[in-house]
């Protein structure tokens, strides 16, 4: 599918190459379907809901049955490609900001804007948002947010500018790829970020998969909507732990694992 032997890339690199946003999306897509997949070999319990944030949407929709593997994997290589050469290297830029609330990020990229695009993008958990959009604004932003009394305010190492408006080429270009591509009703629901709700029309599916490219991520939003469907403990499926630390501080009454090597596996299995 790709024209290359992903696993020789990911075991042997070069890293450079594997940091190229179109190698690194089919590789973290793989990791996570992987995981997935031996949960279900050890007969591991059914989900009654799935979600996964940014790329992870994608694995998720995966494991749901919305999206063949095959078809997935060209998909976010593409994606890849789209959001790369949406924006000139080195044009834009995001940031992590900690400890202010939603409304005070909203202001200081407000204030940073000066005609530029800097925007909130990725809701993560209540005082953790991420900013993105033209490189001088994001560090005007920067400035503002410690000035503003962030606890932390800071640039993140990445080429691309995800879920701003600086993406809707980006979204334009990659629209015809997913309309090109079969989606079907997910067999397990699957909360997309755009909304933040479960969708089964597959156009709809599509859409949202097109909009998140240059829409922020309610992933605060997203594990709400779990927890009202009644859902009281998360598996994370794939490489690292990250969301998993995300939930517990979304909400402490849901219990969270993180499920990304054989040990956490068998601990996760057991219980």
């Amino acid at each position: 599918v790709l024209g290359y032997d992903l696993w020789k890339l990911v075991q042997d690199g070069p890293e450079e190459d594997l940091n190229q946003t179109d190698r690194t999306q089919p590789a973290m897509l793989a990791a996570g379907v992987s995981v997935w997949r031996v949960w279900q070999s050890q007969n591991g319990a059914m989900p009654s809901v799935m979600a996964g944030h940014s790329l992870g949407e994608y694995s998720a929709l995966v494991c749901a049955g919305a999206l063949a593997f095959t078809d997935a994997i060209a998909l976010v290589a593409e994606r890849g490609r789209c959001m790369q050469s949406a924006v000139p290297s080195g044009a834009g830029a995001m940031a992590a900001l900690l400890g202010l609330a939603d409304d005070a990020v909203a202001d200081v990229c407000a204030r940073a804007a000066d005609n530029e695009v800097v925007e909130p993008v990725n809701f993560n958990s209540p005082g953790q948002v991420v900013i993105a959009g033209n490189t001088a604004a994001v560090e005007r932003a920067v400035r503002l947010a410690k000035e503003a009394g962030a606890k932390r305010a800071v640039m993140l190492p990445v080429s691309v500018p995800s879920h701003c408006a600086l993406m809707t080429p980006a979204a334009e270009q990659f629209a015809p790829t997913l309309a090109d591509t079969d989606i079907h009703s997910p067999v397990i629901p699957v909360v997309q970020n755009v909304d933040a709700a479960m969708h089964e029309q597959p156009e709809i599916i599509r859409e949202n998969l097109a909009r998140q490219l240059c829409k922020p991520v309610l992933w605060v939003s997203c594990v709400q909507t779990m927890q009202a469907q009644g859902v009281t403990r998360i598996f994370e499926m794939g490489p690292g732990k990250v969301l998993t630390g995300l939930c517990k501080r979304i909400d402490k009454t849901i219990d969270n694992r993180a499920v990304f090597d054989p040990a956490s596996l068998a601990a996760a299995l057991a219980d």
